[in-house]
């Protein structure tokens, strides 16, 4: 039986994969440290890790419905150890929304949503990317400086998610301001909302404890079939002509990798060899010049085996057999 003739791949085909290769690693992800539209550069990196903002819907009384929205816009967000799998977004989600409603009245509350707004799915969650957009706010007829992310991927209830992130310039704040929340003010907020007998000016949901916060939740709606979370984020790393000082970068840049370190051991550890064994060679046996170093004559012959190995190889490759012994009368 005859196997199959399998088609040759053309090398305009492998040319065209190798091309899109770098469109489909920046659908999957970016790298926050350089992030780039036009011709301007954003620096996000100071902004690593997860970052939450609040909300608090009383428009269903006596229930209360808080959302968190945790948003990290370098990596995945991590488990929480001993959280429940069902109370936490799946693996691979870049910004979540956890819902917990409460009664104050019977004092039981439950998680209700767990809604994974953006990230990167696998098999086994909706398959989508992160797709990552970025415009500029000016582009986008905004009058301050400033970068719009768009992040992809979730998908919740039959609704595709995507959450809108403006970064606006402000030269006073790092955009790190008031991250841990204050629990008294966090439960006075929810008291003042549940006692209040006037009638709320806004309907719907409303961000806890707001004030003096750089992440704020502009809001969460359904538009053409897509559920947007839409969020600001005030920092100085939005500026456009904004360079972080020297003391901000010195953790990176002053870092060595592993790399780097094991290049140093090894330099390191051989001139402390040759050295030493330099000064053995000396006072024991009274040598000058190459004796001095250790296996000098070995380190003498490197070239020429080094010569004899490439002779070798181009024997090997050609083809030319080498004959070796005595030759024949």
């Amino acid at each position: 039986m005859r196997r199959p003739i399998r088609a040759p791949v053309s090398i305009s085909s492998t040319l065209a994969l190798l091309f899109l290769l770098p469109s489909l690693a920046t659908s999957v992800s970016f790298d926050c440290n350089h992030i780039r539209t036009g011709n301007k550069k954003f620096d996000l990196s100071p902004l690593k890790g997860p970052h939450s903002v609040k909300t608090l819907d009383k428009s269903q009384p006596p229930a209360e419905r808080e959302v968190t929205w945790t948003v990290d816009v370098c990596k995945p967000l991590r488990k929480t150890k001993g959280v429940p799998k069902n109370e936490e977004c799946e693996n691979g989600t870049r910004v979540c929304g956890i819902e917990v409603t409460r009664n104050p009245q019977e004092e039981k509350e439950e998680v209700t949503r767990v809604i994974p707004v953006a990230g990167n799915y696998g098999a086994g969650g909706s398959g989508r990317n992160l797709d990552p957009k970025f415009t500029r706010l000016k582009s986008q007829g905004e009058s301050i400086e400033g970068l719009r992310m768009e992040l992809h991927g979730g998908k919740y209830a039959g609704k595709e998610q995507k959450a809108v992130i403006n970064f606006r310039c402000d030269e006073d704040r790092s955009g790190n301001e008031n991250l841990d929340n204050d629990d008294d003010k966090e439960e006075k907020f929810r008291r003042s909302m549940f006692n209040s007998t006037e009638e709320p000016e806004v309907e719907g949901p409303q961000e806890v404890n707001k004030e003096g916060n750089s992440l704020n939740w502009v809001g969460y709606e359904l538009v053409d079939d897509t559920k947007i979370l839409s969020l600001e984020w005030h920092t100085k790393y939005a500026c456009e002509d904004y360079e972080q000082d020297e003391d901000e970068n010195s953790s990176e840049k002053g870092s060595w990798g592993f790399f780097t370190w094991f290049i140093i051991i090894v330099f390191l550890g051989t001139a402390a060899y040759l050295v030493f064994g330099s000064w053995l060679n000396y006072n024991r046996y009274g040598a000058r010049g190459w004796d001095l170093l250790p296996h000098g004559d070995t380190i003498r012959d490197i070239p020429y085996l080094i010569k004899d190995w490439w002779r070798a190889v181009m024997d090997t490759i050609s083809g030319t057999p080498s004959r070796g012994g005595y030759s024949a009368v």
